[in-house]
């Protein structure tokens, strides 16, 4: 099995660039990302071909991905203790991605809920990237021997695609491929748009007071809060059906304070939206601001960032190239001597 040989088990994840991310993607995904370095193999991506399925202008996504680097190391992950790289970089994942298609079934991709919503939403271009993201995606996943995925509730049925892929080909050629687990997190994982929050909080969300941007600044953010829809109950309690904007602010008061749920209702007994509203905004400014000013330093020095990809590529290349070698062996194809050498 590719991979097979690592002391900590690996994990996977990534994002695209296509803009900020919100502090839904921040408690949600990348805070756990770094504490994940402390029990992990990590390897963090910045998905930039998965970006291509919308139209994007090229000089404006250069920069994006530079910013999602800044970011990712402005929160906290370490290149030196995990891999940081740009997934075009390592050309492995479209090589996998097509294999894996002649595994992949059209009707499995047809029952993706998320090819669905992204296809109302771009009616305009429903290309065949969109259609077969989550084979990229499965190849993603399996050319690292990846153990654990976190994933939130809209990537699951990737992830159980991914799997279904990786069964296949290993029931018929044999353990070929390393199949990978969902790793969700317990709390933090599911913030609210502020203006529906029935809804995850999206960067692409049409209301600017709807999300809350990493980089947005204090004074926006604090705004943004004041604004955010409660109800006229007057009570503040944990109720995601009844209360869902009061349980929103709740939880993210919870996550940004690292306080539970008992602690959070005892704090706001008073039963105050506007104090909910703006401590809530206060205790997520205290978490950004650091974040925000070590962004800054990064993104100042372009060649430092650029340099740090590089060397994530090179890594990253190095380990796709051993599950490469194992799958075009296991498929009959010939190897390039050129390309493997030894």
């Amino acid at each position: 099995m590719t991979q097979a040989h690592t002391a900590r088990p690996i994990v996977l994840s990534g994002a695209q660039p296509t803009g900020q991310l919100t502090i839904g993607n921040y408690y949600g995904a990348l805070r756990n990302w770094v504490a994940m370095q402390q029990d992990y193999d990590c390897l963090f991506c910045i998905v930039d071909l998965h970006a291509l399925t919308v139209r994007q202008d090229p000089k404006q996504l250069r920069q994006w991905i530079l910013d999602l680097a800044a970011l990712y190391l402005a929160c906290g992950i370490d290149p030196d203790r995990s891999i940081v790289f740009v997934q075009s970089h390592v050309p492995a994942h479209g090589e996998l991605a097509w294999l894996l298609s002649t595994f992949t079934q059209i009707g499995e991709l047809e029952r993706m809920t998320q090819f669905k919503d992204k296809s109302l939403r771009h009616k305009h271009n429903i290309n065949a990237g969109l259609f077969t993201y989550p084979v990229l995606m499965a190849a993603d996943i399996l050319l690292y021997g990846t153990h654990k995925v976190p994933v939130g509730e809209d990537q699951k049925q990737h992830l159980e695609l991914t799997r279904d892929i990786a069964l296949r080909v290993n029931n018929l050629y044999g353990p070929v491929f390393q199949v990978p687990e969902p790793l969700i997190a317990a709390e933090g994982a599911r913030v609210k748009d502020l203006q529906d929050p029935t809804k995850k909080m999206s960067k692409t969300a049409e209301a600017e007071l709807a999300r809350v941007m990493i980089l947005d600044d204090p004074r926006d953010i604090l705004k943004k809060f004041k604004k955010a829809v409660t109800d006229s109950r007057a009570e503040i309690r944990f109720d995601e059906e009844q209360q869902p904007g009061v349980t929103n602010l709740l939880d993210l008061w919870c996550a940004a304070t690292g306080r539970g749920r008992e602690a959070a209702l005892g704090h706001f007994s008073h039963h105050q939206y506007g104090k909910l509203k703006v401590e809530t905004a206060e205790a997520v400014i205290a978490n950004l601001e650091p974040v925000q000013a070590r962004f800054r330093e990064l993104s100042a020095d372009r060649a430092a960032l650029e340099r740090i990809l590089a060397a994530g590529a090179i890594r990253a290349r190095q380990r796709a190239e051993t599950t490469m070698k194992t799958v075009l062996e296991t498929l009959g194809l010939p190897l390039d001597p050129g390309r493997f050498h030894g």
